[in-house]
């Protein structure tokens, strides 16, 4: 939408008339007017031209104020040569973004009006872009906080539990202690799962430090390969007993992973917990979580694309709770510390990525996440 601003009233007919075939017009006679014009419910004026000379408050005043309170919007002053000088002045001091002269010039004020129609979208996009960013790192450093918050929170327990077990010797002048074992191999127990929780944490972490050295790099940071990110996150994984022995890895068609590998980190990480958490919970037989590389052909008009498959055996999702599942909070772990956030956040993670995550499940019949990635034209 193009707002036109002059205090005589047969100029902004003129404009109107010789403009509206092309672009949506409004009209204002002065500052007051006009800002509530911009201001207004559902405004959606993306260009602003604006007369210099007004009674009272002048166009540079609209101008200056515009650029204040809606800078997505474009400025043009059109103004007489006798007020170059002062649209010189606005120019200078950034409230003008183009200049026209006065009377105007049909063709050419058309095609200001056009370049200024682009660049505002332009800078809609540019804004909008940020504005998911933005989103997305406060949804990524609020999950990451949490991820990293469960184990710390075991260790912590590990601690307490380990110190209401310490004892002093009874002999004062004999530098000993010794901690109270519920079982052989209990306390040696305790110290190395909250060794792993720890180094689960650290890994977390450390793949968003390696992220944010890799933003202000000089050398663009090469693209990850999907292979090595599986087996990075498997590897750290805080297991408890000999869970690790229930998860495969076939991981024979690797790839070059796109965009950030850190939120890629963690995406898998919690399609590994929740895989892992279902098969405990439910006492499945023969547990196994099964972890695929692997290529996904386009269908008929479709897209191809590369592929991380995350599969178990476990009980499986009811179908009213898995057309749900990615797009909005579930959990069914509240009492554990769950916020029912982990798909959605995944599915945020792939969708920034160009990418897409699909979830099939039947009671009984397992669970399949399977993780969908551009194309990137190169093989890892």
């Amino acid at each position: 939408m193009v707002l036109m601003v002059d205090d005589e009233p047969q100029a902004c007919k003129w404009f109107q008339r010789a403009y509206a075939d092309e672009f949506e017009v409004l009209t204002a006679h002065g500052v007051d007017e006009a800002l509530d014009c911009l201001a207004g419910p559902g405004a959606a004026t993306v260009v602003l031209l604006t007369d210099y000379r007004m009674p009272g408050r002048n166009g540079i005043d609209l101008l200056r104020e515009a650029s204040r309170r809606h800078p997505g919007v474009i400025r043009v002053l059109v103004s007489a040569y006798a007020d170059k000088e002062v649209a010189m002045q606005a120019v200078n001091h950034g409230h003008v973004e183009f200049m026209l002269d006065k009377p105007l010039d049909e063709a050419l004020a058309r095609q200001v009006i056009r370049e200024a129609v682009a660049q505002a979208a332009q800078r809609r996009q540019e804004r909008d872009q940020l504005d998911q960013r933005a989103a997305m790192l406060r949804d990524t450093l609020g999950f990451l906080a949490h991820e990293v918050t469960t184990p710390l929170a075991t260790v912590q327990g590990y601690l307490s539990a380990l110190q209401d077990r310490h004892a002093e010797s009874p002999d004062p002048g004999v530098g000993e202690a010794r901690i109270a074992q519920g079982r052989p191999g209990d306390v040696r127990a305790m110290l190395d799962a909250a060794r792993r929780r720890t180094e689960y944490a650290q890994s977390l972490v450390s793949s968003f430090v390696q992220s944010a050295g890799d933003a202000h790099a000089v050398q663009p940071a090469q693209r990850p390969a999907a292979a090595a990110l599986v087996r990075s996150v498997c590897g750290h994984y805080p297991y408890p007993a000999d869970e690790a022995q229930w998860v495969q890895i076939d991981d024979a068609h690797d790839f070059a992973l796109p965009g950030r590998h850190d939120l890629v980190f963690l995406v898998l990480s919690t399609l590994l917990k929740n895989a892992l958490q279902a098969l405990r919970e439910a006492g499945t037989p023969s547990p196994r979580v099964r972890i695929r590389l692997l290529p996904i052909p386009a269908p008929e008009g479709g897209q191809a694309w590369e592929a991380i498959q995350v599969a178990d055996n476990g009980p499986g999702i009811a179908p009213d709770i898995l057309q749900r599942l990615t797009h909005e909070p579930l959990t069914t772990r509240a009492d554990r510390g769950g916020h029912g956030m982990g798909l959605v956040f995944c599915r945020r993670v792939m969708t920034s990525l160009g990418g897409a995550i699909t979830v099939s499940s039947a009671p009984g019949d397992g669970t399949v996440v399977t993780l969908c990635f551009p194309l990137t034209g190169s093989r890892a």
